[in-house]
């Protein structure tokens, strides 16, 4: 469907709230699917670039914004026995996101090297508004 489609898709900003100027602007959560590019050089960029991007998501965390996320590994990177290229056979990232707006996540993750630098395939990029039927488990 065209309007989970967040990088060009107008209609999602229809489901954000707005809120006056004067007002706090309530938090949402966020679930973001960023698949990764399928050409030859994607994991190359995804090496090249990760150091910097976990930095970025430490501080996302830190600030509170980024509640966790991670990389998707294809199945036989979990066999036992796995060749390093079967290790690192990703997929793509998933992140939950705590934010006022589809806009401010989409903005966020836009800023991302692994979105900048072409890891994360931006046709497929999905970021959807997330509503847990279960609390978070406390640590």
């Amino acid at each position: 469907m065209h309007v989970l489609r967040t990088h060009t898709s107008r209609p999602l900003a229809l489901l954000a709230c707005r809120y006056s100027s004067t007002a706090a602007s309530p938090r949402h959560t966020f679930v973001v699917w960023a698949p990764d590019s399928t050409d030859p050089g994607a994991l190359a960029r995804r090496l090249a670039v990760r150091p910097q991007h976990l930095v970025r998501a430490r501080e996302l965390q830190a600030r509170g914004m980024l509640l966790t996320g991670g990389s998707m590994r294809a199945p036989e990177a979990i066999v036992p026995g796995a060749s390093a290229d079967a290790q690192n056979a990703f997929v793509g990232s998933t992140m939950v996101f705590a934010g006022s707006s589809l806009e401010e996540v989409r903005a966020v993750i836009e800023s991302d090297l692994y979105y900048t630098s072409g890891v994360w395939d931006k046709e497929k990029l999905v970021i959807l508004p997330y509503f847990p039927a279960l609390p978070w488990p406390k640590n």
